[in-house]
């Protein structure tokens, strides 16, 4: 190639004019002249030497699958770990939806001196100990979140001690309704009855596994009238706690005996082969007296006697209910404030979908069990409190 504007001195650079040529159509397929930027690549790609793609390698036919057999597809699929709630299925039962949205609307008034009084919507817990498996929920009722009202239900799980020697505790309390500070009473009922319970777990433990049902309805009986006494003083016409409700579970998987023990209104329910049983302990004359717990009452006056002394002036006390009952496999026990208990008493369609979705011996998973608990019924808008306990 000659210096600019110099003759060429060599036949070799007449490859240079033609490849500039604009006359010169290109060898390829193509029939329109290419463009000066085509025609450099189409040089350099000539003196330099381009990798050779890679040989594909020779391709494996995929094994054969063997074909699944008769039996395995009539089983289908395996069940799942824990039972879900078909997404088809309403969040009601009943001839329609109540009245109140099913999620929440308002959120309670917060006061910026007093946060630790604020209570979240809903709790949630589950445990395994032993052959049981533990599920429970609290959740402020459509009522309560229309207006912005605090849950008035309190929940407290707790175990104390370890191994086959630990105790489960599952406490729920309710406030008297329209009563200032009762969702604050309510928790601080559940946590006085665990003190109580956590300082004598040892004991009490020991008793369930003996079965001395005499001592432990003495010494529950007192415990809880310990927990709610400071609560009361002061409080008999409107009391802050309407209702204390306690289950206790043994760790040891040699016992299958569950207590439950309390005051005020709520369910205790079995489910069993399918059916509800309504095992809510039947109240006593003994149970509904006033005054102190048993062994600290004072005794009836002699009728001869001239005047019968003053009144006892401490308030009433709440019913006392006890039942230590013997669980069998398969067995469902349900621990409920009134909130859900009234609709599971009133509402066969409630009673027969909790029944399908709960038997059969698999515990559901927290959201399964969350989903099921909140199953709405028209007319019952109040707070729901359960504790549920599938025996294996």
């Amino acid at each position: 190639m000659s210096q600019q504007g110099a003759r060429p001195a060599r036949q070799d650079d007449d490859w240079w004019g033609e490849l500039y040529d604009g006359t010169t159509t290109d060898t390829g397929p193509a029939q329109a002249p290419d463009s000066l930027d085509d025609r450099f690549a189409s040089a350099r790609n000539a003196v330099t030497e381009r990798p050779r793609p890679p040989e594909p390698s020779p391709s494996r036919e995929p094994s054969p699958q063997p074909e699944p057999s008769p039996e395995a597809e009539r089983a289908g699929p395996p069940p799942p770990d824990h039972p879900v709630a078909p997404a088809d299925l309403p969040d009601y039962v009943g001839s329609g939806p109540p009245t109140y949205d099913p999620e929440p609307t308002a959120l309670p008034r917060a006061d910026p001196d007093a946060l630790d009084g604020l209570v979240p919507d809903t709790v949630l817990d589950g445990a395994r100990y032993g052959v049981c498996t533990l599920r429970a929920v609290s959740q402020r009722g459509d009522s309560a979140r229309y207006r912005g009202e605090p849950r008035r239900d309190a929940l407290l799980t707790a175990r104390f001690g370890a191994g086959d020697q630990a105790l489960v505790l599952v406490a729920m309390a309710t406030g008297t309704r329209a009563v200032p500070g009762a969702h604050l009473a309510a928790a601080e009922a559940c946590r006085g009855i665990a003190r109580a319970v956590g300082r004598s777990h040892q004991r009490l433990a020991q008793d369930i596994r003996a079965a001395r049902r005499g001592d432990l309805r003495s010494g529950l009986h007192r415990l809880a009238d310990r927990a709610l006494g400071g609560l009361r003083a002061g409080t008999a016409a409107d009391a802050p706690v309407g209702g204390l409700r306690c289950l206790l579970l043994s760790a040891d998987p040699d016992c299958r005996i569950r207590v439950f023990f309390g005051v005020g209104d709520g369910g205790l329910f079995r489910l069993r082969d399918g059916a509800w049983q309504d095992i809510e302990p039947r109240l006593t004359a003994d149970d509904t007296a006033p005054g102190a717990p048993p062994g600290e009452g004072r005794t009836d006056p002699d009728p001869g006697a001239p005047r019968p002394g003053p009144p006892d002036p401490r308030p009433p006390r709440e019913p006392f209910r006890f039942r230590a009952s013997v669980a069998r496999p398969g067995d469902v026990l349900v621990l409920c404030t009134a909130g859900l208990a009234d609709p599971l008493r009133e509402a066969e369609a409630l009673r027969a979908r909790l029944a399908r979705r709960w038997s059969g011996g698999t515990p559901p998973g927290l959201a399964a069990f969350l989903a099921d608990a909140r199953v709405r019924v028209k007319g019952y808008a109040d707070d729901r409190t359960a504790a549920a306990v599938w025996e294996a």
